[in-house]
């Protein structure tokens, strides 16, 4: 058994950061299967076909589906080997040394990464304008936001891959003896990776638990090698990337039919965001 996963069809309505990202996956699971030692658990990538992925199947449940059936200690020891898990994947780095989404040809990659986030930024305003987005705040606002920080931004001058989609949902996990043990037997789609800040990562990670400095998933990330420093510019840059998911929340929406429950939630997290980026300057 195998899962097949397609590419949107010609002429769907996509972000723009969204172009592509088939072969995005496709690379991702390539580049972890050639890690030396492993470390990242993920599917098998079985088939790279003409707008499709044939994948093996994992093992268990995602962990969203499986939290009520786990212990405290059985979910702190998850965390901590997420932590583990994500410190190995945030080794891997672009053969070309870019910045920015990997898909071939795509304009959202730079040299350096303030003026590849930036384009992400502006590539997402662009998608709000054309889906009349309720942003709840200024496009102008934004980018001046964005601007602020870039003293933040130039202190990433490594590019590593970012899933930037690890919210319970996609890491699979197995559970056993009573919900006393568990351990991760996969992370899934990994479409929307970047080549940019591990910072950026504790964003979406931060939907499945305590992502901060004392926590279990710090302490797996930092015990496997992985450095996290949460200095004035580090926090300065994980607000920018709270607002970017954000913004894309709230923007995917339109393209997507999301109703008006989800749509609310997406708006709540921009404008939460700004509020926290704002408070810094």
């Amino acid at each position: 058994m195998a899962i097949v996963k397609l590419a949107p069809p010609p002429g769907a309505a996509v972000l723009r950061y969204e172009l592509g990202i088939l072969s995005t996956e496709a690379m991702v699971y390539r580049r972890i299967a050639a890690l030396p030692g492993g470390g990242v658990p993920t599917p098998v990538l079985l088939h790279e076909g003409d707008g499709f992925l044939l994948l093996s199947v994992l093992e268990g449940t995602p962990w969203d589906k499986a939290a009520d059936s786990m212990s405290p200690t059985a979910e702190a020891g998850l965390r901590r080997e997420l932590g583990a898990i994500t410190a190995r994947l945030h080794t891997l780095a672009p053969e070309d040394g870019r910045f920015g989404y990997p898909a071939d040809g795509s304009a959202l990659s730079a040299s350096d990464w303030r003026s590849a986030f930036t384009a992400m930024v502006d590539a997402l305003l662009d998608d709000a304008e054309r889906w009349q987005s309720p942003l709840d705040v200024r496009p102008d606002d934004i980018r001046k936001l964005v601007a602020d920080g870039g003293y933040a931004l130039d202190q990433v001058t490594e590019p590593r891959l970012v899933h930037f989609d690890l919210w319970p949902g996609n890491i699979f996990v197995d559970i056993t003896e009573g919900g006393e043990n568990a351990r991760i037997t996969g992370l899934i789609d990994h479409e929307r990776a970047f080549w940019g800040d591990p910072a950026a990562e504790l964003v979406s990670l931060a939907f499945g638990g305590d992502a901060g400095p004392n926590s279990d998933f710090v302490a797996g990330y930092t015990t496997a090698g992985g450095s996290l420093d949460f200095s004035t510019g580090f926090r300065h840059r994980l607000g920018l990337y709270h607002l970017y998911l954000g913004l894309l929340l709230v923007v995917e929406c339109g393209p997507r039919g999301f109703g008006s429950t989800h749509l609310a939630f997406c708006r709540r997290h921009l404008v939460d965001s700004v509020t926290r980026l704002r408070a810094l300057e």
